[in-house]
């Protein structure tokens, strides 16, 4: 089976050793994606709607350069860092998704990488075209 990998360029993917997304066969799997941008520098600080949105377009990017899409996203993993701001996330969630309403968790977790991220996602994907 191949495999394609991708980078979306942060500066932690070379120093940890990991790509944003990986594709093997029909399995799509994006890495838990953080809200900074290509030069490290975190969006949206203090807004959690904010952090979330632009994440999941990170992601739909990551998923297009595998071939794959949002349509194709059957799970999600958030980590959040106030619990209370689940609604926001939540609402940046459901408008990317719409109708396709993947499997999803949402859990509250002590710190992320960087002090400015309110929310981390994570995504895997399976591409069938019929």
């Amino acid at each position: 089976m191949t495999r394609k990998q991708i980078s979306s360029g942060t500066p932690w993917e070379s120093t940890v050793g990991y790509s944003r997304a990986v594709r093997v066969g029909d399995h799509v799997y994006v890495s838990g994606t953080s809200p900074s941008d290509v030069y490290g520098t975190t969006v949206a600080i203090g807004d959690a709607y904010g952090q979330a949105k632009f994440i999941l377009q990170k992601i739909a990017a990551a998923l297009a350069e595998v071939d794959a899409n949002l349509t194709d996203v059957v799970r999600t993993r958030m980590f959040v860092t106030d619990i209370t701001m689940w609604k926001q996330i939540g609402r940046a969630h459901a408008e990317s998704f719409g109708s396709v309403r993947p499997a999803a968790t949402l859990v509250e977790v002590s710190q992320l990488i960087d002090p400015d991220h309110l929310v981390e996602i994570e995504v895997d994907a399976v591409v069938s075209r019929d």
